[in-house]
């Protein structure tokens, strides 16, 4: 097989995802992401059922696609009307894109109880939709809705969808497990069934309900399917859509399929934590390829072969889409783990010393009082470093003293007075914030901006606090983790103490010291 096609619905189904509202700005800076990576299809919304879709696609004409063709999402015209007529149909036309993607019921439930129509008369709206936008100069895709649903209810009708799809001119018949409930044994016979009988090139749409979108992907193209349908990060409604950050490298590296430029896959990690951020979600960390846990080792035995053979334990070299190895330091390590960590740091480590073991000790007694390195790797290379003699700390505290005001009702008011030494001069200030950690972080950068004006590009993205024992109530001990980025990229670090001031300026502390190095 030479090409398989790959078709970004992210825009559309991935924003009917809980939690995502993409802003048409945002839609234009993730298209034009998409087209960098050499995707074939974008899919920009369904432009007859909102004015935002309809104005990206009037506003995407501003930028010069290189290597997608825009597709726009509608349905067959109503029953009973003229194609010409259907306002989803002219929004399509109005909308200028390239591509008309139409889904068409091929299941005889959905086409008696959702659309309430008879069976003749859905395949009459499917043949004249597709062949009046095919009469327009537009690629037309079908999208057969319901597909392995209606073809294990009632195949010969589903199978009939397919032929008027093809009769109508279409480019390619998508076959859609739109409830995301088939398995990937159905999906490789059903499809393979397709492509035997109707010489059409046919496609793949899944959801991933029973956890099975990426798999059923490919499935399908081992049963002959030249297209697949997905989304980044496998965004999308309910339990979501297949996931293209896993299927582009698995059909890539594990199927020798083509799909992207090969180059680009390198910028296939990079591309996923930039739509989490466009978004506004989380990067999913244990996400196969792309997640920061993906090539992420913690047991002892595990880092000791991977200093022998990376691939004792990964199952690809982490480059090859743009992520990397990380080697996880906590009470479950081993000297491996310190030992590797000292060669991603260019330290230098006697191995045959006890300094190794003295440090790793340290570290386990550190995560027994409650410290976590595993997402804070600023505070531990500063810990390395200061135990290596090859660190000089930035600044260092001399007085710390925080004022909260609450006037009956009011906002509290909060400032923070705090003394320091950086180098051989002392300086004293105070900032107000919105609250004593604010204040706490605006004292620290008034009184240290003028000596490091890096600090100005660092902010602070995120900022957690957890409560380690419980029982203790308001005295218990709490870990502050924070993350910082200067725009280029983000690190973490970590304090733990029964204060939560205290605990937060040793995070706030590294996070700056961490970050000037």
């Amino acid at each position: 097989m030479s090409l398989v096609q790959i078709y970004d619905t992210t825009l559309r189904d991935g924003s009917q995802a809980e939690g995502i509202a993409f802003s048409c700005e945002d839609k234009i800076k993730i298209t034009l992401s998409l087209d960098k990576m050499g995707f074939h299809y974008i899919e920009g919304g369904w432009p007859g059922s909102n004015p935002k879709d309809m104005q990206f696609f009037k506003q995407i004409r501003g930028h010069a696609l290189k290597t997608a063709r825009l597709a726009a999402f509608g349905p067959t015209r109503k029953a009973g009307e003229s194609t010409e007529n259907d306002p989803n149909v002219r929004s399509i036309l109005e909308s200028g894109a390239q591509v008309a993607t139409i889904f068409g019921k091929s299941w005889d439930f959905h086409v008696r109880k959702a659309l309430g129509v008879s069976l003749e008369e859905n395949l009459a709206m499917i043949r004249d939709t597709i062949a009046y936008l095919k009469s327009c100069g537009l690629e037309v895709i079908c999208d057969a809705e319901h597909f392995f649903d209606g073809y294990k209810a009632n195949p010969a009708y589903a199978l009939e969808t397919v032929r008027m799809a093809k009769e109508g001119g279409a480019s390619t018949i998508v076959l859609c497990d739109t409830n995301g409930g088939s398995l990937p044994m159905e999906v490789k016979e059903i499809v393979a069934l397709v492509v035997e009988r109707f010489n059409i090139p046919v496609g793949i749409h899944a959801h991933n309900d029973c956890e099975m979108a990426v798999a059923n992907s490919l499935m399908a193209v081992q049963a002959g399917a030249v297209h697949v349908q997905g989304t980044v990060n496998g965004y999308g409604e309910r339990c979501g859509n297949a996931n293209l950050c896993s299927i582009i490298p698995n059909l890539t590296l594990k199927c020798g399929v083509d799909t992207i430029p090969r180059e680009n896959l390198v910028r296939l990690t990079e591309l996923s934590r930039y739509v989490s951020e466009v978004a506004n979600l989380s990067p999913y960390t244990h996400q196969p390829y792309v997640g920061a846990s993906a090539f992420a080792h913690k047991g002892g035995v595990h880092v000791s072969a991977l200093l022998k053979d990376s691939k004792s334990y990964e199952h690809i070299d982490p480059e090859l889409v743009g992520n990397r190895r990380r080697v996880l330091v906590s009470e479950l390590s081993g000297k491996s783990n310190l030992l590797y960590k000292y060669k991603e740091l260019n330290l230098q480590v006697d191995q045959q010393s006890s300094e190794g073991k003295r440090i790793l000790e340290e570290i386990k007694k550190l995560e027994n009082q409650g410290f976590q390195f595993e997402g804070a790797e600023g505070s531990f290379e500063l810990l390395l470093r200061k135990a290596n003699n090859e660190y000089t700390e930035p600044f260092s505290l001399e007085t710390l003293r925080l004022l909260v005001e609450v006037k009956g009702n009011g906002p509290p008011y909060s400032e923070a007075i705090i003394k320091m030494k950086v180098g051989d001069k002392t300086v004293h200030t105070a900032a107000e914030g919105n609250g004593p950690v604010n204040a706490l972080d605006n004292a620290l950068r008034k009184a240290l901006e003028s000596f490091y004006p890096r600090i100005k590009s660092m902010h602070l993205s995120d900022y957690k606090v957890r409560v380690l024992d419980e029982k203790d109530g308001t005295g218990a001990v709490v870990r502050v983790h924070i993350e910082t980025g200067d725009g280029r990229r983000s690190w973490g670090t970590v304090g733990v103490s029964e204060n939560i001031i205290e605990a937060s300026w040793q995070a706030l502390a590294d996070s700056i010291a961490y970050g000037l190095l």
